[in-house]
């Protein structure tokens, strides 16, 4: 019994030395209360990732992309032909939002949903859409296209918070979800 214990005892030390590493921007008693990690991923944070990225589309968490997205998305070559758009941006904001990105990018992430997209990306290109990370498209493989793309208030997947209330909270949870002109889906 006493092996038992005392097994069990450095098995849950590890695991959760191992979590406190990861939590990097956690405090230790938040750590402390949540030993493995969070389901959800880490909101926007970052007052210049926010106006800069927000002010053209949904400011979308980091650790919805691994950092080899994050590093292909954000360079001084990429932005000019931003999906369509130019996005430029000077040396040093573009400086703080790549180092922001890549700092709290999926593969860097203690939460688990940013987790599974880390693993779902780990052996392929770098994805350059959110839409084009397995892990995503199983997630929304139920919803009929007519509530995507048909539907004037989502358009595409990539509208997170056309349907995730709580996204800018991190929170895309089942739970949250309430796509527009459709009272009545349930997944």
């Amino acid at each position: 019994m006493k092996k038992t214990t005392t097994l069990l005892a450095v098995l849950a030390f590890t695991l959760l030395g191992s979590s406190l590493a990861q939590a990097e921007e956690q405090t230790l008693l938040e750590a402390i209360f949540t030993p493995f990690r969070q389901k959800e991923f880490v909101p926007v944070t970052n007052k210049t990732y926010q106006d800069e990225c927000g002010s053209c589309h949904f400011a979308y968490p980091p650790g919805l992309l691994p950092s080899k997205s994050w590093e292909k998305l954000l360079t001084a070559q990429a932005l000019p032909d931003h999906f369509g758009e130019n996005a430029e941006l000077d040396a040093d904001t573009l400086k703080e939002i790549r180092e922001y990105a890549l700092a709290n990018a999926a593969d860097k992430s203690y939460h688990k949903r940013s987790r599974k997209i880390a693993l779902a990306t780990e052996n392929i290109d770098a994805p350059l859409r959110i839409t084009e990370v397995r892990y995503i498209k199983r997630k929304h493989h139920e919803i009929p296209e007519k509530m995507i793309k048909g539907n004037k208030d989502v358009k595409s997947l990539s509208y997170c918070d056309a349907c995730h209330t709580q996204a800018k909270k991190g929170v895309f949870d089942a739970d949250t979800v309430r796509i527009p002109n459709y009272p009545d889906w349930d997944d």
